[in-house]
């Protein structure tokens, strides 16, 4: 539990670094549509996490995610099957 935690935690830094609040129903927002993001950044975003949580997204899996809770979503996901 305190590894989930300490994911959250990058996870919710990175999400600050490119502007995005995670508090209440901006978690819901869908980064094209809503937070107004170039998919470059969306990109961007995804290689940080990635990086800062040393977890790799399958590509089919990314483009299902389209708001920052679903994105969290799947990192979680990753950790709970190993």
């Amino acid at each position: 539990m305190n590894q989930q935690y300490s994911q959250l935690k990058k996870a919710v830094e990175v999400f600050h670094s490119y502007g995005i609040s995670l508090s209440g129903s901006r978690k819901n927002d869908h980064f094209i549509e809503k937070l107004k993001m170039d998919p470059v950044f969306v990109n961007g975003l995804i290689f940080e996490l990635e990086y800062h949580l040393q977890q790799q997204l399958q590509e089919e899996k990314i483009r299902n995610a389209s708001t920052p809770k679903e994105l969290i979503a799947l990192f979680l996901e990753i950790q709970q099957d190993n």
